[in-house]
């Protein structure tokens, strides 16, 4: 597919991952003509991954995922420090927050999710949520004095950051109004394995326990908490992990349909991404994509952004889409630990705990007696092999024989 390059250009809002590898995919298709990638930061587009682990330890500095060169060779227009604030359908213009308004011929949202915050809470220093590099960087800064850090929800991030913390040194108090961390997406079990590494490593871990409010010193500094147990905790430090939410009110009153809120929200979209209106599309994690199961749904990982992205590409373009073996797969990294899971694991599956010596282990996910995911801590190989079986829904029993 080919234009001229004085059209309107196919414009990416999102200079994330997503975005940025639509972008990719869509030179990758064939596509030569204008084709512009916005991003609301001043920073390239970079990897965020890194930024609760390697660099708010201080261990990398460089999150970059593409150098300058790059965009200049594939002839992608990047602005930076461009926010969408609204857009025609109809006319097919965008609207940006310095009041530029910007034709497309098709328009790609890639705008991805905002960390949720804690209502009622006052506005203190030393209170953070990591969204961004400069959430992480501010993050990082503070650890060089912090001595006990309090992290607000164990989910991967919250898991995360509180490993990086006590890499540096600092206590760390970690509380989940769940039972176990990532009891939620993980179940009560495998929650508790991970509960036990944390305890292992010197975390101060108080499941069913949530915040109440904070105490403030003379500065208006964060130095302690106080917790919905009644109980106090004195902090210097403090991360609010408690989930995000897809960035979409940009979107307001332009017609594209928007899922409900309360089944996890973002833009509407069919399996390669095309939404409710003619010539706009979703990618990423703002994207709730129709999955072969019927259910719409958004899914936040990393190997998904890409995944999507060259379906999406292909299909914007009229071209082939490619076979994918469309295994959901994500990652965790927590102290010397790689967490990995294939599949769809859920909470309320079966899960068959199949190894386990107090650091490593490996667990089998099942409903109605077929295999839905796998997920393991230290067991790479094994975690890998089960890739076919997942796709093949293979029976949990089979499974387990020759596992």
């Amino acid at each position: 597919m080919s234009s001229s390059q004085n059209a309107a250009p196919i414009v990416i809002v999102g200079a994330g991952l997503a975005g940025l590898r639509t972008a990719e995919e869509l030179r990758r298709a064939g596509y030569d003509g204008a084709l512009t990638l916005l991003g609301d930061e001043s920073r390239p587009p970079y990897d965020r991954p890194p930024l609760s682990k390697q660099f708010v330890r201080g261990e990398t500095d460089d999150t970059t995922l593409r150098p300058a060169e790059f965009f200049a060779d594939k002839r992608i227009d990047l602005w930076l420090g461009a926010e969408a604030v609204g857009v025609d359908a109809a006319a097919r213009t965008l609207r940006l927050a310095d009041g530029t308004a910007l034709d497309y011929a098709q328009l790609i949202i890639a705008t991805g999710l905002r960390p949720r915050r804690l209502p009622g809470l006052p506005d203190l220093g030393g209170v953070h949520v990591l969204r961004g590099h400069a959430d992480a960087s501010a993050l990082r800064g503070e650890l060089t004095t912090a001595s006990r850090a309090l992290v607000v929800g164990a989910g991967f991030i919250g898991c995360e950051l509180a490993a990086s913390f006590r890499a540096r040194g600092v206590d760390v108090v970690l509380v989940e109004p769940q039972q176990a961390p990532l009891a939620g997406v993980l179940g009560e079990q495998v929650g508790a394995l991970i509960a036990r590494m944390h305890v292992a490593e010197g975390v101060d871990l108080r499941c069913g326990t949530g915040l109440d409010t904070f105490v403030a010193d003379k500065t208006d500094r964060v130095r302690g908490a106080r917790l919905s147990d009644g109980t106090e905790v004195a902090v210097d430090l403090v991360v609010i992990g408690v989930g995000s939410r897809p960035v979409t009110e940009w979107l307001a009153g332009s017609g594209i349909e928007l899922a409900d809120p309360a089944e996890g929200g973002g833009v509407v979209a069919d399996e390669v991404g095309r939404t409710s209106v003619d010539g706009v599309w979703a990618v990423g994690d703002v994207a709730a994509w129709l999955h072969d199961t019927g259910v719409r749904k958004r899914v936040e990982h990393w190997t998904n952004a890409g995944e999507q992205a060259k379906l999406l590409a292909c299909a914007l373009l009229g071209a082939e889409p490619p076979t994918l073996a469309r295994v959901p797969y994500f990652w965790s990294d927590q102290y010397d630990v790689k967490i990995q899971a294939l599949g769809t694991p859920a909470a309320d599956d079966d899960v068959s705990l199949t190894f386990d010596d107090g650091r490593k282990f490996l667990a089998f996910y099942a409903k109605h007696g077929s295999l839905t995911g796998v997920v393991g801590a230290g067991m790479t190989a094994q975690v890998m092999k089960a890739r076919a079986k997942i796709a093949a829904a293979a029976p949990l029993a089979e499974v387990l024989t020759t596992s």
